[in-house]
């Protein structure tokens, strides 16, 4: 029963990497963006308000660090993947989502002092390598012709602030509970999107893109950061990570069934080395140049 809380966080974000997808086209990328986070905040508030107002000594210095968080982990992230949509597939965008782990680790070690392993390193050259597949579309001459898609190239962005997220998350320590925290990210995350929302073109709410926005606030934003947030207390923060590894190969099975997106040999080659990258890194536990004595 307790690892239906990581599998159900990562079935939920495997399924929004999918319904990101489906919203090119359906809703412009600043529209979804503001309307699934201004949603959440408004269903979050009649419940967490009274606890913002009891923790607030705490909050009102941590205001800044915790802004920087909302805007990178929210706004940023998730704004990307959805310009990106209209310019890759969703398998990609489920591939190179899957290097957040291991750009995480890297951060850790430039930034925490965490010691660099045989594992971290090994891992690296893999995922890079899984990655480079992925976005030249087993064409490593094409890439070097044309660059890098610019729909993959925004996926790595959006990665890449996740992960610095998840790094001043863990270095900042900010000591609120997690639903506060998250409440205010959200808020964060509405306040830096309105500008964008107000200059972009709309569409408008539809029958077409109503339940993108729905499944986007209700299931990826509240439901999803809710179960993962349970496994961690059950399954520890390092257990509970492993269940990441899953998210490319289910969002490539979610994407050949919803979106009928074609399986190309360069997504399985490119899925099994950036996935193998990321558990060696988390296996391979040796210190580099930690010396080995000989009996």
């Amino acid at each position: 029963m307790q690892y239906a809380y990581p599998l159900l966080a990562i079935l939920i974000w495997a399924g929004n990497t999918v319904i990101t997808k489906m919203s090119a086209g359906a809703i412009f990328p600043a529209e979804i963006g503001f309307y699934r986070w201004l949603l959440a905040g408004l269903l979050f508030t009649p419940f967490m308000l009274k606890q913002v107002l009891a923790h607030w000594p705490l909050i009102r210095p941590k205001l800044g660090k915790i802004f920087v968080l909302g805007v990178l982990g929210m706004a940023v992230y998730q704004s990307l993947a959805y310009f990106a949509a209209s310019l890759t597939s969703a398998t990609n965008m489920g591939i190179i989502l899957s290097l957040m782990p291991l750009m995480s680790l890297a951060m850790a070690i430039i930034s925490l002092g965490q010691r660099l392993t045989m594992g971290a390193l090994a891992g690296a050259v893999l995922s890079f390598a899984g990655v480079l597949v992925v976005v030249s579309s087993g064409s490593l001459g094409a890439l070097l012709e044309h660059g890098v898609n610019l729909g993959d190239a925004m996926m790595l962005i959006a990665t890449l602030a996740y992960a610095v997220y998840s790094t001043l998350l863990k270095k900042w320590q900010l000591k609120l509970p997690p639903l506060v925290l998250l409440y205010l990210q959200v808020l964060v995350a509405v306040l830096v999107l309105f500008p964008l929302f107000l200059a972009s073109p709309k569409v408008g709410p539809t029958l077409q893109n109503i339940p993108l926005v729905l499944y986007a606030c209700l299931l990826a934003s509240m439901v999803a950061p809710l179960a993962w947030m349970q496994a961690v207390v059950r399954l520890g923060p390092s257990r509970t990570t492993q269940f990441f590894n899953l998210l490319p190969l289910i969002t490539a099975l979610i994407a050949a069934v919803v979106l009928h997106e074609q399986l190309a040999m360069y997504h399985l080659v490119g899925g099994v080395l950036t996935l193998g990258g990321v558990i060696v890194s988390g296996r391979w536990t040796t210190v580099l140049g930690r010396k080995v004595s000989v009996a």
